[in-house]
């Protein structure tokens, strides 16, 4: 079948192949082509597999230029992200860029960097000139956010900001950051421990702050009072170093909820070069699952953000948005993923005073 698709079935060499191409050698009208790379519901299933093997036969692509010409539209998604390399705005660009893909849109990213207020309008423009459907704005920043709110656009915008409320001209999706941190919050009353601690990010951060909400909502809705909390940038140095001065204060709580499985990573560090043990004398949970975080010392307890899924959400929003359709909003739930590193309250071997 291949040397019928190639060059002896008629097409030239060194042109690429067109719908009609596609068209004459499946024995079917461009119309339904057209019908099958669009998944139309109104083409039946042999002439779908016998276009699509077409297709990948003479390695069609579809033109996206005249596809905006006939449509309107440009089957491109703009992404706008501050090129944080902390992992979840990370792991949301990844897979942002890989869902986009696989419903058919091509994605173009603009990495933009302070002051914001520049910056932020700059990108939103270029993505529009460039002709996108629409626009996923990735913010982990509130300076960041604030600057998309302010700024002008002509495409449907979607911020995803954990915790942060939609406005007349942006809304916002995202994981429920905030129930992820009760759940671990949760998981450590429910070993009946008393005094957890918060080892927090930073607050100039929307996760930062949803996590630390949903540590605080989790302890008082148990009538405990928050205890300890430490805000932080994330960094396993940053925590390192306040284990190591928890050490040295003698103020070690039962437990700790750590805002990043990096922040634990941390914390485990310095609790292990000064003799305390993990979880033998102080539990952690952690948040993210990070790879790797299943073969810390002790494996981590911890809260696994599904990308994918949230992900796949944002873009059916934004499209939902671009087609005015209604679509979904309910924010996309993690997971607790309970592994070794928190014990029950009661196999505690060391009491606060003794550390």
């Amino acid at each position: 079948m291949a040397q019928e698709l190639g060059h002896s079935a008629g097409l030239p060499r060194r042109r690429k192949p067109s719908i009609n191409d596609v068209a004459k050698i499946a024995g079917v009208s461009y119309q339904t082509v057209s019908r099958v790379i669009n998944n139309a519901p109104d083409v039946s299933a042999a002439t779908r597999d016998r276009v699509l093997g077409v297709i990948k036969e003479v390695g069609y692509r579809r033109n996206r230029t005249a596809t905006a010409l006939v449509t309107s539209r440009s089957t491109v998604i703009g992404i706008l992200t501050d090129g944080s390399p902390r992992f979840g705005p990370v792991g949301t660009l990844m897979a942002l860029e890989s869902l986009a893909r696989q419903n058919g849109y091509a994605s173009t990213v603009v990495t933009v960097e302070e002051p914001y207020e520049e910056s932020v309008p700059k990108a939103l423009n270029a993505l529009d000139d460039v002709g996108v459907d629409g626009i996923i704005v990735i913010a982990p920043r509130l300076a960041m956010a604030a600057a998309v709110w302010n700024a002008d656009f002509r495409v449907p915008v979607e911020m995803i900001a954990a915790g942060a409320s939609s406005t007349p001209n942006v809304f916002t999706y995202s994981e429920n950051q905030e129930l992820g941190a009760r759940m671990a919050t949760q998981h450590l009353i429910d070993l009946g421990h008393t005094d957890i601690a918060h080892i927090a990010g930073s607050m100039e951060w929307f996760d930062g702050r949803v996590r630390k909400r949903g540590w605080e909502a989790a302890m008082r809705d148990a009538g405990l009072e928050p205890g300890l909390c430490v805000e932080g940038d994330w960094s396993p140095k940053f925590a390192y170093e306040t284990g190591l001065r928890l050490v040295s204060e003698g103020r070690v709580p039962q437990a700790i909820f750590a805002v990043s499985d990096h922040t634990a990573l941390g914390l485990i560090r310095a609790f292990a070069e000064n003799g305390v043990r993990v979880p033998e004398d102080v539990s952690i949970v952690g948040f993210d699952d990070v790879e790797g975080s299943d073969y810390f010392l002790p494996p981590l307890t911890t809260v696994r953000q599904d990308f994918p899924a949230l992900a796949q959400a944002s873009i059916d929003v934004l499209l939902g948005a671009v087609e005015g359709r209604e679509v979904d909003r309910t924010p996309s739930v993690p997971t607790l993923v309970v592994r070794a590193s928190a014990i029950p309250a009661r196999l505690r071997q060391t009491s606060p005073q003794a550390l």
